[in-house]
């Protein structure tokens, strides 16, 4: 991922995505790291994704909400695994999901987002698609705009997401939700 405007001390740090692995089967998992000097409560916090192409052009389809109590411990990171990724995989998770449309097959697109108020049109209890409103995305990997074919593109390599293990470079700081950035160009 990109580096370019991210070492500027007077933005306020938060969460985002510092790795991201699609690999064989289902083993896949998504990393946040938490940038700070504080734990923090996972809470207020969200996955919103689309798999392939986006039912609507830019919303979510899917929702995930951590589970009560977790946190991230600062400078720590919260990784979140398919539940039927191999074991060495599953020895660092600390929440795995088990939906077959959950993590990545390589074109899905993900966005780690806080607050939103939900309005459970449905009342099921669940977040389903449209119904939380007004979060803010923190950072991004692919976006809910299209299908981009195979996978993203990620630093010049036009199959960046799919059958690879993604990290952040060291002197990013902030998350960023522009894909087109985030993604970099090296």
């Amino acid at each position: 991922f990109s580096d370019e405007d991210y070492e500027d001390p007077s933005v306020t740090m938060d969460l985002f995505f510092s790795e991201y692995a699609e690999g064989s089967g289902n083993n896949k998992y998504l990393e946040i790291y938490n940038p700070t000097n504080a734990a923090i409560s996972l809470s207020a916090y969200g996955l919103a994704y689309v798999t392939n192409a986006p039912t609507t052009t830019g919303e979510y389809e899917f929702w995930h909400s951590f589970p009560a109590g977790a946190t991230i411990e600062a400078n720590a990171t919260y990784i979140v695994a398919h539940a039927s990724a191999d074991a060495q995989v599953l020895a660092f998770s600390d929440f795995n999901v088990t939906e077959s449309s959950d993590l990545s097959n390589g074109n899905d697109g993900f966005k780690l987002v806080k607050g939103g108020t939900h309005n459970d049109t449905n009342t099921d209890s669940i977040v389903d698609a449209g119904e939380m409103t007004g979060f803010t995305v923190l950072d991004v990997i692919g976006d809910w705009q299209c299908d981009p074919g195979d996978a993203w593109a990620v630093a010049g390599d036009s199959e960046g997401t799919k059958d690879q293990t993604l990290v952040r470079k060291g002197a990013v700081l902030v998350g960023n939700s522009n894909w087109t950035t985030a993604a970099g160009t090296d």
